[in-house]
């Protein structure tokens, strides 16, 4: 069964009874998933740029987009304009389809990998997951990359609180420690 098949069928309603909605519309449901890299120091590298965005294609079947610099921090050597990262925003089918690949596929192939911590959900019910290693996915070789780098996952929901956003998050896979 997809996901969003399984959220609308299962998941919802128990959302529903769990936190006591009256209203279907109010029940936590996933917004968003954005990607991010930071290309940091290599940002004047060309051939690097290139290839963290070809990455992110790949990942995701989206072109990402080039994030600039709004001003410039002279201790960071960076300029009003500059290249410091490379974003992908998924909604729809494409945001439940990554998710369940993220889930299933990617999260067990990162290296010592013992579970996601509730931590990673902040007070609005939203996660952020960080990959050290974007070779965790299966469309990344290993050998093609020239330098390996990581990607943060930003999970947006429409939960009201912290509860709510780890509830949905479990009843969607996601492999929680237990703390």
């Amino acid at each position: 069964m997809k996901l969003k098949e399984k959220y609308q069928k299962e998941i919802a309603p128990k959302l529903k009874e769990e936190f006591n909605h009256s209203n279907s519309l109010s029940v936590p449901r996933l917004d968003k998933v954005t990607l991010n890299v930071g290309v940091g120091r290599f940002s004047k590298d060309k051939a690097h740029l290139e290839m963290v965005v070809q990455t992110l294609r790949n990942i995701t079947g989206q072109n990402p987009i080039q994030t600039k610099a709004r001003k410039s921090i002279a201790s960071f050597k960076v300029r009003e304009g500059s290249i410091v990262g490379v974003t992908v925003t998924l909604r729809g089918q494409k945001m439940y389809d990554f998710i369940e690949k993220l889930v299933n596929i990617s999260l067990p192939r990162v290296r010592d990998f013992r579970g996601l911590s509730p931590k990673i959900i902040d007070k609005q019910g939203n996660g952020t997951i960080g990959i050290k290693e974007s070779i965790a996915f299966p469309e990344i070789k290993a050998d093609e990359l020239e330098k390996i780098h990581g990607l943060e996952i930003c999970i947006s929901t429409t939960a009201s609180n912290k509860e709510e956003g780890l509830a949905l998050l479990k009843l969607l896979g996601f492999p929680f420690k237990k703390e």
